[in-house]
């Protein structure tokens, strides 16, 4: 972990012994300590900052992870543990948090409208990605289980949890598992997600950017009702490369454990996760097996034709980096209202009568959760669609979720530590409230009650009028803005054009070249700015440029922006690095003032360090010093500013490839087109440009100290879902690194 470092404003406070310059480097991405930066003797005063790099698996923080940071943010390291996927230095000196929620909004508006959403880019350093939005997420991201609705139970929901034979008036038709399935038994091959179905809910696919390094099983096509099925279930821990598996358990249809395996990370384990796996470094210490061999086990030990079986088994099968077609996801095949899943413990006390994951046990059983899910499905196989919506298990999961809110602990004690206790919760049992503003029409809420004071509003400039006055009263203020989002089509035609902009603007047209020249001596030529993923001989080009297209007449404006991006700003990209590039780097600490972290990319195929690395200063001028240095005589790298965000290059990673033959002219969509023009108030170009500026405006007002995250939540439509995007900052933390701020 990153130890703790002084800020530079503020009233000198006792300053701890400067640290001596670290002598290796860990893992793929590790912060280099303040003792190399001569400028920082002077005694400063500690302020509230956020750690450079945020430690996320594919730079994604689910909303969970959100929480979890939210909840630390507001309550402090005293009340609850400290969040897992990035670093919050000295959050007893934050004035307040404020949340701004930008409702109809995702990551492809952010960058479709990249140039119109400049002053909120400059302004915040830190980014992620974000999954789609369920449908509460803002209960999601208070860590409330339920909506609730003035802070009681529904008179039908009082008292005891009923059974579920109990005949209350039930309309199977209606149940989501009917509507998908029908009402007779099914067979097992109509309970295989489509292949639709796993890009939908991101499953790894083959041919996929992010998932070209995965391993393929043995699968032949031939799966049929008699198929094998497989219960799998994985447990991972965190690392400084995100979470990772450190253990995996597979049982056959019987019910027998066919494997289970230990497997050691190969980067520096941050956190066991004892709490929810049971592993203990003291565990996992002789374990030798790693990642590769799992792999190799798995491949030999599945038939062709196996059908593996697992609760949100897209994580699982990440965690493996391997890829497999025939799969039984029962948070999805036991189907809930509005995308909701329910729990694997839920539906085995409900549909089985057993009691899993019980707190009262030492550790948490894999082996137990892999055979769950196995006997999930069979009785899923065995009863049928219309026998599961008889026990209407929504209103058992809803009844069940009210009154666990509705139980209060004894103290306060009990309700910070409590894992499952909402920030709205905790801040009651301190005496505090958070402030909701939101419109009258907007369908997202949280409870108005004593420790939520709702304000709701006719309108986003109301909404924001009301912002300026009431933040600086409440500790925690969510901000809802609301804005009409894009049909399905446009939504669909806007993507399409983003991939293919993107793409464009990685490609480089060279030439004239001869017939007869070298080609592996071409490739070797390019291949030392930085990886290629192709190569097409042209012989007519005769410049150097990217390809000219409508879609990237803008393309120097973006990259010039692109560099100036506030997350970029102080990072480099170096070309040409060796295996002993970090040691060099460490010798030399004098040279490079200001360092703050070093990225090491490997490749994930045979785990050797890629020929380039990024390097994260305090400052553009620290990274300028540092670039002419290691591109002069002595270090002879090839490198620049970066321009690519970890999260961008992560999404676009993630993104099917789309392309098209070089010189094809591609007029926009008509409804794009005809939307452009109009550009009516509400249309996210001009609310990107609009509104962007007021909320900087609002945030430059705010106390120093304030911590101030923006989501894009993302969308759901028929035609699939989008990712969201989150964009944070402290306030006065970003001023000397994110120059030309709107005022």
């Amino acid at each position: 972990m990153e130890p703790e470092s002084e800020g530079t404003e503020g009233h000198p406070r006792k300053v701890r012994k400067r640290r001596q310059a670290p002598n290796k480097l860990v893992g793929a991405a590790e912060a280099v300590k303040a003792g190399w930066d001569l400028e920082e003797s002077q005694p400063e005063a500690k302020k509230a900052h956020l750690s450079t790099i945020l430690f996320t698996d594919n730079c994604e923080v689910t909303h969970d992870q959100l929480c979890e940071f939210l909840k630390y943010a507001v309550l402090g390291k005293s009340n609850v543990p400290k969040p897992s996927w990035c670093q919050l230095f000295h959050q007893d000196h934050l004035n307040n948090v404020v949340v701004f929620v930008l409702q109809g909004m995702s990551q492809l508006h952010f960058y479709r409208f990249y140039l119109e959403f400049g002053c909120l880019r400059k302004a915040f350093r830190h980014k992620f990605r974000l999954p789609p939005p369920s449908s509460d997420f803002l209960a999601d991201i208070v860590g409330l289980q339920v909506k609730q609705t003035a802070g009681e139970l529904p008179k039908t929901m009082e008292g005891s949890l009923p059974s579920p034979n109990s005949k209350a008036a039930i309309n199977v038709q209606n149940d989501p598992i009917v509507q998908k399935f029908g009402s007779e038994k099914v067979s097992l091959t109509r309970c295989l997600l489509t292949k639709e179905e796993m890009r939908t809910f991101h499953f790894p696919l083959q041919g996929f950017p992010d998932c070209e390094n995965f391993v393929l099983t043995k699968h032949n096509g031939s799966v049929t009702d008699n198929s094998p099925l497989f219960g799998l279930n994985c447990e991972m821990c965190l690392t400084s490369k995100g979470r990772v598996l450190m253990r995996i358990s597979l049982v056959s249809e019987g019910g027998c454990c066919v494997m289970d395996k230990l497997v050691k990370p190969e980067n520096k384990i941050l956190d066991h996760l004892s709490s929810f796996s049971g592993i203990t470094k003291k565990i996992l210490n002789p374990v030798t097996t790693k990642l590769k061999d799992v792999q190799r086990q798995l491949k030999a030990l599945l038939p062709p034709d196996a059908v593996l079986v697992g609760h949100s088994l897209d994580l699982d099968l990440r965690a493996l980096k391997m890829i497999h077609p025939y799969v039984i996801d029962t948070s999805l095949l036991y189907v809930r209202e509005q995308g909701r899943r329910f729990k694997l413990k839920f539906l085995a006390k409900v549909i089985l009568g057993k009691d899993i994951q019980c707190p009262d046990r030492l550790d948490h059983d894999a082996t137990e959760d892999a055979r769950t899910t196995l006997e999930l499905a069979q009785y899923f196989l065995k009863y049928g669609p219309k026998k599961i919506a008889e026990l209407n298990l929504e209103a058992l999961a809803n009844c069940q979720e009210l009154q666990a809110a509705s139980q209060e602990p004894r103290n306060t004690a009990e309700v910070l530590q409590h894992p499952n206790t909402s920030i709205l919760e905790s801040l009651e049992s301190m005496g505090q409230k958070l402030l909701f503003l939101t419109q009258e029409t907007d369908a997202g809420e949280l409870p108005s009650s004593r420790n939520c004071q709702t304000i709701k509003c006719l309108s986003n400039k109301e909404v924001l009028e009301q912002a300026r006055v009431e933040i600086p009263l409440f500790p925690f203020n969510i901000v809802q803005f609301s804005f009409k989002a894009f049909s399905s089509i446009l939504t669909e035609e806007m993507n399409k054009r983003v991939r293919i902009k993107w793409t464009e603007i990685s490609t480089v047209y060279a030439g004239p070249f001869s017939k007869n020249c070298n080609l592996r001596a071409l490739k070797r030529l390019f291949k030392s700015f930085g990886p290629v993923q192709s190569i097409t001989f042209v012989l007519e080009t005769h410049q150097v440029q990217r390809p000219v297209t409508e879609l990237t007449l803008d393309c120097d404006t973006l990259v010039h922006e692109l560099q100036g991006d506030s997350e970029n700003q102080g990072t480099l990209y170096l070309s040409g690095v060796s295996e002993t590039f970090k040691e060099q780097l460490l010798q030399e600490p004098r040279l490079f003032l200001g360092l703050e972290a070093v990225i090491l990319p490997k490749d994930l195929k045979n785990g050797k360090q890629k020929k380039y690395c990024f390097l994260k200063f305090k400052s553009f001028g620290s990274a300028q010093r540092a670039l002419n240095i290691l591109t002069g005589k002595d270090w002879k790298l090839k490198g620049r500013h970066a321009l690519t965000p970890r999260h961008l290059h992560a999404w676009l990673r993630g993104l099917p490839p789309e392309s098209r033959p070089p010189g094809l002219h591609v007029v926009p969509p008509r409804l794009e087109q005809e939307a452009l023009q109009t550009l009516k108030v509400d249309h996210p170009k001009i609310v990107a440009w609009r509104w962007g500026q007021k909320i900087v405006k609002l945030y430059n007002t705010l106390y120093p100290g304030t911590l101030c995250l923006i989501l894009l939540p993302g969308t759901n439509s028929t035609h699939g879902s989008l990712s969201g995007l989150g964009l944070m900052g402290i306030k006065e933390e970003e001023e000397s690194t994110a120059p030309g701020l709107c005022s």
